[in-house]
């Protein structure tokens, strides 16, 4: 048993949907969370320089001693993953792609998935790869999502914000018309929006949550290194984020449901 922390780290605050799945099903693990907000969004950024922020969010969260990485961020999942993986041996390090990835293979009954992304997780191709690996039949359409991450990130989550509304339907349509009965929710973001993009998508479509997802696999890998923590009390909670610090806690607190004020510093990366 290891009673170490997990390191988590998005962009933002889109890893939190991550944190409230872990925080649900197994409350007495420790965790710290960094959101790399001074450098969000990280969708529009070339290959390179998402390596080298995912590399540095790497290196902070392991000098707080964590037992286990969770790349709660599809863009430095579908970019980074190999570098990641290769530099850290002697961790756990998970990303978000493969569990939604087979979640949404699961959960298809046409064999129509689409998925919601950034334009670097778009343009990586990576959902695909993993979808062809699981079931060549499954037909993905993808749709890149440019203004989501930066309207969540400036606490616009209320489904009835007229600019949210109208994106989450601009981009919602073109996996509507490929007959899409299973959508992806590609960026750890996009269910803080969930309620804004479930209007766009209609009542039928089922929304599959890549951070929640990725909690999953995350717990059976500790499990099967024998590393889940030893307690029956809850971990301890740190966040650290590299800009914005009083945004970051109001929409984290708003989303997570309770106060992240007193465990939230602002790092120096």
């Amino acid at each position: 048993m290891d009673d170490r922390p997990i390191g988590i780290f998005d962009s933002g605050l889109g890893g939190l949907t991550a944190v409230r799945a872990l925080t649900a099903a197994a409350p007495w693990e420790s965790f710290v969370y960094l959101g790399d907000t001074a450098h969000a969004p990280y969708g529009d950024r070339p290959a390179e320089q998402l390596r080298a922020l995912s590399r540095q969010n790497v290196r902070f969260l392991r000098s707080r001693g964590v037992k286990a990485l969770l790349v709660a961020c599809n863009t430095s999942t579908a970019n980074a993953m190999d570098v990641m993986l290769a530099e850290n041996p002697d961790l756990p390090v998970l990303g978000v792609i493969e569990p939604a990835a087979e979640a949404a293979v699961s959960a298809t009954e046409t064999g129509r998935v689409g998925l919601l992304a950034t334009a670097a997780t778009v343009a990586s191709g990576a959902y695909e790869r993993a979808i062809r690996r699981l079931d060549p039949g499954v037909q993905v359409t993808a749709s890149a999502c440019p203004k989501l991450v930066p309207l969540v990130e400036a606490g616009r989550t209320d489904p009835d914000d007229t600019e949210l509304a109208a994106a989450a339907e601009e981009y919602a349509a073109p996996l509507l018309a490929a007959g899409a009965d299973t959508v992806i929710l590609g960026c750890t973001h996009y269910p803080i929006i969930r309620a804004a993009i479930r209007r766009a998508v209609g009542p039928d479509v089922t929304l599959i949550d890549s951070g929640a997802a990725s909690v999953g696999a995350l717990l059976k890998a500790l499990e099967a290194r024998q590393a889940l923590a030893d307690r029956k009390t809850p971990g301890s909670r740190r966040f650290f984020c590299s800009a914005g610090r009083e945004m970051f806690v109001k929409t984290g607190s708003a989303f997570l449901g309770w106060d992240m004020a007193g465990l939230t510093e602002q790092a120096q990366l």
